[in-house]
């Protein structure tokens, strides 16, 4: 298939189709799968409003300093983003840019593609090679966006460019962090074959990168292997992401379906999933204790090096609720949706949760139903973070028997849930807050907040299923 055999890009006779979208055509993506196309042309607002009229499209300006335009095709899938040439040529147009693999033009005119860096060479090598090392000065962004594309392309970082990474890292810094936001959500998109997003944090934690977007990690990194971890924490939240990855890569139907919906911020849920895993124990160092014989003989918080002995115990008791309350800012401080935020907190302090189930003294459909009720549209996600954690986890201590016995009830966990789905209806909301307000002559405050939450699980155990039984609850709050 030829560039110009696209629906869109046939009836377009003037400028040049640069960056992404020639890169994946030359991947080996079919053109008519690429919904995004830039275009770089001389006179970059005249022309946008032409084809506007011309596609019956919605023009937005993106950046009116830099003249940038998109438009939106009528089907709401398929954009245009109009931008003007830099320079007086399309050849100075192209070394201004990031990398090589995103520095090729097709002229729409002529029918050619034009390659003034090697780029196509670096396709076919899977080289992710610096056009300029300046470049990365002007746009630091470009730094993050090297992993982007290593963890989404499966490329390898050439040396000279790693180099310039490393080198102005701390740039990093600059950037606005809704740029940050997007360039790391798309990298826990990375789906190479062979590298993908768990192998980029790896590199990125080899050149320092990885603490400067995220500084709990130096925290993180002081965390050792104990008898329950193979793995040091910070390889352990890593390989996570990893384990998080093959699962994904081996689930079809309904699980694969559901990981693929984007139903809030903009991205898929497993790319939500993936940054969940490795946020995951972002708790753990501030809950850090060694035990001996069941006595706490070391506590983080005193301030000395631990102990060295290999026979104490290492223990996180509640890094689970420490998670919640630490990722919260963390990721609200990288410009994440409220959505975005309560997904990923929720998948953090209930990581350890299925787990728990699957071990209850009275596992039955009602405490499994309980946990799906609990959990909601979330059932699946967490689900596959917990047998993540689990694989994640092989220290001496953690026996084969173990292992298989947490997965395989697990699997039974997730098989109850997509056998019940179809029939599950929501909870009722039986009072509101006004409600409850009246009964109990309550103004808002946090009080009201933690009635309304002990109510929803007096609902989840059914103890409550009517509203006459909720009015009864909730009078048992009045002073």
């Amino acid at each position: 298939m030829n560039i110009k055999d696209d629906f869109i890009l046939k009836d377009i006779n003037e400028g040049y189709l640069v960056g992404g979208s020639v890169r994946d055509f030359l991947m080996g993506k079919r053109i008519n799968d690429i919904k995004d196309r830039d275009i770089a042309i001389k006179n970059a607002e005249n022309f946008a409003k032409h084809l506007t009229e011309k596609f019956d499209a919605t023009f937005i300006t993106l950046d009116a300093e830099n003249k940038i335009y998109r438009l939106v095709l009528k089907d709401k899938e398929n954009y245009l983003d109009i931008s003007e040439l830099c320079g007086n040529s399309i050849e100075e147009d192209l070394v201004r840019r990031d990398f090589t693999i995103n520095a090729i033009a097709y002229d729409l005119k002529e029918e050619k593609f034009i390659d003034v860096t090697g780029g196509i060479e670096d396709i076919k090598n899977k080289q992710i090679k610096a056009i300029r090392e300046e470049n990365f000065i002007d746009d630091p962004l470009r730094i993050l966006r090297a992993y982007r594309f290593m963890a989404t392309t499966g490329f390898e970082l050439n040396a000279e460019l790693e180099k310039i990474l490393v080198k102005h890292k701390d740039l990093l810094n600059l950037p606005a962090k809704e740029r940050i936001h997007d360039e790391l959500m798309k990298m826990f998109g990375g789906r190479g074959k062979y590298i993908g997003t768990a192998e980029t944090l790896i590199k990125m934690l080899d050149n320092g990168i990885l603490e400067i977007i995220f500084p709990f990690v130096n925290d993180i990194k002081k965390v050792p292997s104990n008898s329950h971890h193979h793995l040091d924490l910070i390889h352990h939240i890593i390989e996570t992401v990893r384990q998080i990855e093959l699962q994904y890569s081996e689930v079809d139907g309904e699980v694969l379906e559901h990981l693929n919906k984007i139903d809030f911020g903009g991205y898929p849920r497993i790319n939500h999933l993936k940054l969940s895993g490795f946020l995951h124990d972002i708790g753990k160092p501030s809950n850090w204790t060694l035990e001996d014989n069941g006595k706490t003989i070391w506590t983080v918080q005193s301030g000395t090096d631990y102990p060295k002995d290999k026979t104490y115990r290492h223990r996180f008791i509640k890094h689970d609720l420490e998670g919640e309350k630490l990722v919260k800012p963390l990721l609200k401080s990288l410009k994440f949706s409220n959505k975005q935020i309560d997904y990923i907190s929720t998948m953090v302090r209930y990581h350890i949760y299925p787990s728990n189930v699957i071990v209850s003294p009275n596992l039955d459909n009602k405490v499994m139903m309980r946990y799906i009720r609990k959990m909601g549209d979330s059932v699946i996600d967490n689900i596959i973070l917990a047998k993540a954690d689990r694989l994640s986890a092989q220290g001496p201590d953690v026996t084969t028997e173990m292992t298989e016995n947490n997965l395989n009830g697990l699997n039974k966990l997730l098989d109850f849930y997509l056998e019940v789905k179809p029939t599950l209806k929501p909870l009722p909301k039986l009072l509101d807050g006004n409600e409850i307000m009246e009964i109990l002559c309550l103004n808002q405050s946090p009080a009201l907040g933690k009635i309304i939450d002990e109510l929803h699980e007096a609902q989840l155990n059914e103890e409550v299923s009517t509203k006459e039984e909720a009015v009864n609850f909730v009078i048992r709050f009045k002073k």
